[in-house]
């Protein structure tokens, strides 16, 4: 049997940061995707230089790190720019989500969990999940959180959220739904039962024989193979 994925998102400010700190208290293994995308366009990545050579240097910080606000703000008004970003650092991104599933795979884990904002907007992994997870929150309160935590105008908040896919369709889209627009103890609830189910889920992978194997001399062959079934 195969160790699985979980695809896990949300819509901004729906509290999927709770649900993830939540679920690595359990001791599941959880990979970050935001993360990732942060570290793949400091200046010793090729992301990095292709971002610059399409959105030009004035989205650079004095220290030569690109100004994540000021091109949050393109893309954000710009949906054909938002596509061109996508297009550069998603790759890169999936390559070093790839490494980190190799490690938690030598290491045993049954199953790993793939925190990716726009999981149902781009569409491309959900394939490889075994199953899906969204946080949820109604429209008012999501509204409500991203303009008290960005400080953002009723309008500027509105256009963040028109850029995603409308939360009512990434519910049906995912098998799981946390709804998160109420306490947090109703939260944490939710969480353990999706936890119970992850753990009795029969799609675990005997991984003591395939570290053994990794160490032997397989792992470059092993992580190839990965790469070429996740990203081909």
């Amino acid at each position: 049997r195969a160790m699985f994925l979980v695809g896990l998102s949300g819509g901004i400010a729906t509290g999927k940061s709770t649900v993830v700190a939540a679920l690595r208290d359990l001791g599941c293994a959880v990979i970050d995707a935001d993360v990732i995308a942060r570290e793949v366009v400091q200046p010793r990545f090729k992301a990095y230089q292709q971002i610059v050579r399409y959105f030009g240097t004035e989205i650079l910080l004095e220290n030569g790190e690109i100004n994540r606000e000021a091109l949050g703000n393109i893309i954000f008004s710009h949906p054909e720019k938002r596509q061109l970003l996508n297009s550069i650092t998603h790759p890169e991104i999936q390559k070093e989500m790839l490494k980190q599933i190799l490690k938690y795979f030598v290491l045993g884990y049954r199953y790993v969990i793939l925190d990716i904002p726009l999981l149902f907007e781009t569409n491309r992994l959900t394939k490889f999940m075994k199953y899906t997870v969204l946080v949820y929150c109604d429209p008012p309160t999501q509204l409500s959180r991203l303009m008290k935590r960005n400080g953002l105008s009723r309008a500027e908040a509105e256009a963040r959220v028109a850029s995603q896919l409308p939360l009512e369709e990434k519910c049906r889209l995912a098998t799981h739904v946390i709804d998160n627009s109420g306490e947090r103890e109703s939260t944490h609830r939710q969480v353990l039962r999706l936890h119970a189910l992850l753990e009795d889920s029969l799609g675990f992978l005997w991984a003591r024989l395939a570290a053994g194997a990794v160490v032997a001399g397989l792992g470059g062959l092993a992580y190839l193979l990965l790469l070429r079934h996740f990203i081909s």
